[in-house]
């Protein structure tokens, strides 16, 4: 069974900064994309930032400049690096990965949610 686990979020002032981690972990093969999404109240998902396993790192532009995705392969493991936080960055914060997990067995992966709130 493939877990992804996150940790990291909160509540901090405008300004502030945050470091999101997601680790996956079980029978996984090979891992290709990782990145994080976000949801806030009413709002649809969106793609904040994603880091293939080779290739161009892409982000949002609302957090280009203030956010950095990172990963550990030998851990399975992503980050999200926030700073200059604003209060519309407020929202769920979802991880993804794009996992095989053994031949012929591929498909997206998320984590389970974690909660950042930017407010005075």
């Amino acid at each position: 069974q493939v877990q992804l686990v996150e940790s990291g979020g909160g509540l901090v002032q405008p300004g502030g900064s945050l470091r999101l981690s997601c680790a996956a972990s079980g029978s996984i093969f090979n891992v290709y994309a990782m990145g994080w999404y976000r949801q806030a109240p009413g709002n649809q998902r969106e793609l904040v930032a994603l880091m293939p396993s080779r290739g161009t790192t892409n982000y949002a532009d609302s957090v280009k400049g203030r956010f950095t995705i990172s990963r550990d392969n030998a851990k399975n493991t992503v980050y999200l690096q926030m700073d200059s936080l604003k209060p519309e960055d407020t929202a769920v914060y979802y991880c993804d990965a794009d996992l095989q997990l053994r031949i012929g067995v591929r498909g997206h992966y998320w984590g389970q949610g974690t909660q950042v709130t930017v407010s005075s």
